[in-house]
């Protein structure tokens, strides 16, 4: 699209102000109600689909109803000293109580169903079980429903078992008292900072009331106009719900940062990079996995509506709330003035000038602008680049179990299952279906033999045997997410793989796996071909170099953020151990698409400071919303600050070529 171009959309959108602006305010009001009625059509589950975890999972769940993909509840019960746990009596006693409390449904497995001393803890008094509620499937609702379940449990065993100590911990539970911890005062102290930092922020970039509700506006625009069209797409093809993080972060930052360009390089570069951005999510949108084609949806439609909105509703906004500046006939005083001081000027063309300005043609002098030292520029690009290298130590998955939450009910059962020296691994079990006419004790004991297992069990109930399969439990010692757990899981499927009977392996510890052998394995082929659509789209719009530039840039943030997470939450003082797998993504996907635009409308000539004015309204913005105990979002909103952080650094290393000038705002409360 030419400059023409977009300036007679320009002009025509400002000629039909009111139509237009009647046309996007039901968009936004009528959006949001059909975005919001829309977010079932998503994908709730948070898993990788396609994997054989995904596919051993399905089955699991089709033929029993619970368990597969949803990580179990874990009842630990620990007995006086002088009680042995292995007599038959307290055995049965543990697991009927655990039987009765889990409901109707249910699947259990403990000591006095299998004999096997795994579940038993070193000190010889502690005993736990597994339980599978009759309710829970891998998505929002499912999840709910287990954490409601771990409650009933908890108040059931403790009103059966009054002679020991009861705790009922898990995966579901030890996130769900994170959730409702809630943050303490501190940090509502620092939401509340962080969400007057960023009124501040917009009122000294923007100067007037108009001119700070303006970005909002087109922000809320974006974000509602490209979730309906996130889920019209969803109605056709697996889109997961991680979209709704994405996008209105993304739609904010871009909304701010166009809202920041004068107008004269507003709509040239929104078009550029809104192309770059669109061509590139397109890209990942065609690869074989919901993560990705997710993130590639979500991308293109935040592109295209924002592109929309900087041609047709900025014009709009702008002329609300900017003045126009006309140029009045200067009076004969005027002209006398001007003409003394010309030639006062050039009376003194050889006096000494300051430093930092040039004189054109016998005028006044101009002031230069100062090329951008190079020693902070080559600090921050090392830091970049050292950020980039630490990104190929990222380990995706689920946090490890300890860093879920400090304290609560949940996390005193872990820590009393650890206390007795039963390794967290129990928390993500592995369930093994076994087909049709294969010995479900054999593969048991096959299981029970690969390195890092710490038991295999074939319990002989009703509700583990159904149409002619069985379902195996395995515990590892290790989490899944770490290194050692991660090796467990391919030995086990390695051994279980082969004969006439193949045993495919499910469970909550496997989704790990799935999402690195289903998603990350093909970066390596989805990231250079976005990079390459998007390169090639901006160099048929602005120069080779301009293009070359900033997707380089793009890629450098990208990475850089994921390695940032990794630093600060795998090696910091959290030692997560993993990070959520979807998490480096969605966090990717935004720095690519914020640093592409800040290069692209630098290159055009839009101001130096308005990269730093879009990303530090990000940054505060999801800071002022997500900071808190709960460790999912805060590793989401830690990689979005980041991303931003690094981007408003870029920004202030960079020179436009043209001025910076911003329009004139109503008030006269002039800030900047």
């Amino acid at each position: 699209m030419s400059t023409e171009q977009t300036v007679r959309i320009r002009d025509f959108a400002l000629r039909h102000r009111v139509a237009f602006g009647v046309v996007w305010l039901l968009a936004l009001l009528l959006g949001g109600a059909v975005a919001v009625a829309g977010l079932g059509r998503l994908d709730q589950s948070f898993t990788a689909s396609g994997g054989p975890g995904h596919r051993a999972n399905q089955a699991i769940q089709e033929r029993y109803g619970n368990g597969a993909a949803v990580a179990p509840l874990v009842a630990v019960a620990t007995w006086p000293a002088a009680t042995d746990v292995r007599v038959p009596d307290t055995a049965g006693r543990f697991a009927d109580a655990v039987r009765r409390a889990a409901g109707p449904g249910a699947r259990t497995v403990s000591y006095a169903g299998t004999g096997d001393e795994g579940f038993l803890g070193a000190d010889g008094r502690t005993v736990y079980a597994l339980v599978y509620p009759g309710a829970g499937k891998p998505d929002l609702a499912g999840l709910t429903a287990v954490e409601e379940a771990a409650g009933t449990l908890r108040t059931g065993l403790r009103s059966a078992l009054p002679g020991a100590r009861v705790e009922v911990t898990g995966v579901l539970p030890l996130q769900h008292d994170s959730a409702v911890a809630g943050p303490g005062a501190v940090a509502l102290a620092a939401k509340a900072a962080c969400a007057l930092e960023l009124l501040v922020l917009l009122v000294l970039a923007f100067r007037s009331p108009l001119g700070v509700l303006a970005p909002l506006l087109l922000a809320g625009v974006i974000s509602v106009g490209a979730l309906v069209l996130v889920e019209a797409v969803a109605g056709f093809t697996e889109i997961s719900f991680i979209v709704v993080y994405l996008v209105p972060v993304t739609a904010l930052v871009l909304a701010v940062h166009r809202w920041a360009q004068p107008p004269e390089t507003a709509a040239r570069s929104a078009v550029a990079a809104g192309a770059a951005g669109a061509a590139a999510c397109a890209v990942l949108a065609l690869f074989p996995a919901a993560f990705l084609r997710s993130v590639g949806v979500a991308g293109l439609a935040v592109w295209a509506v924002g592109t929309a909105a900087a041609l047709t509703l900025a014009p709009v906004l702008r002329s609300v709330t900017t003045r126009p500046t006309r140029t009045a006939r200067p009076t004969r005083t005027a002209r006398t003035t001007r003409s003394t001081r010309t030639a006062r000027t050039t009376r003194t063309a050889g006096t000494t000038r300051p430093a930092g300005t040039t004189r054109t043609a016998g005028t006044t002098p101009v002031r230069v602008r100062r090329r951008p030292r190079p020693i902070p520029a080559a600090v921050g690009l090392t830091l970049l680049v050292l950020l980039a290298g630490a990104a190929t130590q990222l380990r995706v998955g689920n946090p490890e179990a300890h860093a879920l939450v400090a304290g609560g009910p949940a996390r005193d059962g872990l820590d009393r299952l650890t206390a007795a020296g039963v390794p967290s691994g129990a928390l993500n079990p592995l369930e093994v279906l076994v087909p049709r006419g294969a010995d479900a004790e054999a593969v048991a004991a096959r299981a029970a033999r690969v390195p890092g297992v710490l038991l295999a069990a074939a319990p002989a109930a009703a509700e583990w045997r159904r149409d002619g399969s069985a379902v195996v439990v395995v515990v590892p010692e290790e989490e899944p997410m770490t290194a050692a757990g991660a090796a467990t899981v391919t030995a086990l499927r390695s051994a279980l793989s082969g004969g006439a009977h193949p045993a495919p392996v499910g469970g909550s510890g496997v989704v790990d796996r799935d999402l690195v052998d289903g998603v990350y394995r093909l970066l390596p082929y989805a990231v250079p071909a976005a990079a390459l659509a998007a390169l090639l789209a901006l160099a048929a719009l602005t120069t080779a170099g301009t293009a070359a530039r900033a997707v380089f840039r793009a890629l450098l943030a990208s990475v850089s953020a994921a390695g940032a997470l990794t630093v600060l939450w795998q090696w910091g003082p959290p030692d997560t151990g993993a990070v959520t797998g979807w998490v480096p993504l969605v966090v990717g996907a935004f720095a690519f698409c914020v640093s592409l635009d800040r290069s692209v409308a630098a290159a055009a000539g839009g101001p130096s400071w308005a990269g730093p004015v879009a990303a530090g309204a990000g940054a505060l913005a999801v800071l002022a919303v997500g900071i808190g105990p709960q460790l999912e979002l805060a590793l989401l909103v830690s990689g979005f600050a980041m991303a931003a952080l690094f981007d408003a650094l870029a920004g202030r290393h960079r020179t436009p070529p043209a001025s910076s000038a911003r329009p004139t705002y109503r008030s006269s409360f002039q800030l900047v």
